[in-house]
C-alpha cells in the first residue's frame, strides 16, 4: 500500500500543493487547486477524501 499520496482537485481533478501520508488527518481543510482557482472544505482520514458540502448563504 502507497504511504504517500497527492491530493487532487474534487471539481477539475488535478494534482494540488498538498501530499498526505496514510496516518494524515484534516477536518475542515481549505483545499486550494492552483489550475482552476478553486477553494473546496475536505475532510482526509487514511488517505480517503470527502468533500464538504455547505448550503449557500
Amino acid at each position: 500500500m502507497k504511504e504517500t499520496s497527492w491530493v487532487s482537485c474534487p471539481i477539475c481533478y488535478n494534482k494540488t500543493r498538498i501530499k498526505i501520508r496514510i496516518d494524515t488527518e484534516l477536518r475542515n481543510f481549505p483545499l486550494f487547486c492552483p489550475k482552476c482557482k478553486q477553494e473546496t472544505l475536505i475532510h482526509v482520514k487514511q488517505l480517503n477524501i470527502s468533500v464538504i458540502r455547505e448550503p449557500d448563504a
